[in-house]
């Protein structure tokens, strides 16, 4: 019986060649992808050459300063996100065969989530099925979900402005933001400071920080505040915007209850205004539809059982 191409291919096709050009696309760049699964540059690109051998098309431009998929390496990626996501499918059922709690939580999370509940429910899953492994990723929120609607993360806690249609989502935990500025701030150690005196100065912040998107709120009290509408200092990790805060680029908001430790120790200064600072809800985020293994569904449960059993009051984190 002859095979058909495509037979044939699925026959041949060695995995291990999807798994780098996956790297590849998710990465960026061949360097990335190299330490992303702990190859050399030239085996990765020798491993793209043959890919595209195998497939009869070119997948991937490259150039000097330019990475981009082909059409067909945009085809290929949606394709080799299923097969990768059925493989580790594979895996898990045969430890659930096991009538045991086994296999992995890919939790995708935004940098700031600092949650008491969320501690909780990592203890306690660990605790009740010890065989369960959980990794954690640090994305920006839109990555975060992009995740979960992917299927790359099993669920996502972080800020929402349009999440993807085919996820469902809770309020997690409410927290507030406050603004601060650095020990070389002129401003630093300052009693008795009004807005006015915020007026002009230089801001840092996340990138979400802009109108119409996660942090509008924050945006908003840049904006009432009067600082500068150039922001000279940007990310969207918490720890390197608080970095910039504490190296005095300028006044930045960071959420009031991860910073409380740092304001002790003199580290941030809290400024105006003090009263009514913008409240910011943090969500859970899971794809419905999505064939979770077991691990992943009893993680879920627990934190939906612990979101349930929690009154929104005691969910609150700032003020």
């Amino acid at each position: 019986m002859r095979l058909s191409p495509a037979e044939t291919l699925a026959r041949d096709l060695d995995w291990n060649l999807l798994r780098v050009f996956l790297a590849l696309a998710e990465s960026g760049s061949v360097t990335a992808a190299g330490a992303r699964l702990g190859l050399k540059q030239p085996s990765v690109s020798q491993a793209l050459k043959r890919l595209e051998d195998r497939i009869g098309h070119r997948l991937i431009d490259r150039a000097p300063g330019h990475f981009a998929l082909t059409p067909q390496g945009s085809a290929l990626l949606a394709e080799a996100r299923d097969v990768r996501a059925a493989i580790l499918r594979a895996a898990q059922s045969v430890a659930a065969s096991a009538d045991e709690v086994a296999g992995e939580v890919t939790l995708a999370l935004a940098s700031h989530v600092v949650s008491p509940l969320l501690d909780m429910a990592l203890q306690q899953f660990h605790a009740a099925h010890p065989k369960a492994t959980l990794s954690i990723d640090i994305l920006p929120s839109r990555g975060a979900l992009q995740s979960v609607a992917q299927g790359q993360a099993s669920l996502a806690i972080c800020l929402l402005s349009d999440p993807p249609k085919a996820l469902e989502t809770t309020v997690f935990y409410q927290e507030f933001f406050g603004l601060f500025c650095g020990p070389p701030h002129p401003l630093f150690g300052r009693k008795h400071l009004t807005l006015a005196d915020l007026h002009g100065h230089a801001a840092v912040s996340f990138q979400t920080d802009r109108m119409g998107d996660a942090l509008a709120a924050v945006t908003e009290l840049r904006r009432e505040v009067g600082l500068d509408t150039r922001v000279v200092g940007q990310s969207t990790h918490l720890e390197e915007v608080r970095r910039m805060i504490v190296a005095g680029l300028g006044i930045g908001p960071l959420p009031l209850h991860v910073v409380e430790e740092d304001i002790k120790l003199h580290k941030l200064w809290r400024l105006p205004p003090y009263a009514a600072p913008p409240a910011i809800d943090v969500h859970l985020a899971w794809h419905p539809k999505a064939r979770h293994n077991r691990a992943e569904a009893a993680f879920l449960q627990q934190l939906q059982r612990l979101i349930a059993q929690t009154p929104l009051a005691e969910r609150i984190y700032g003020p």
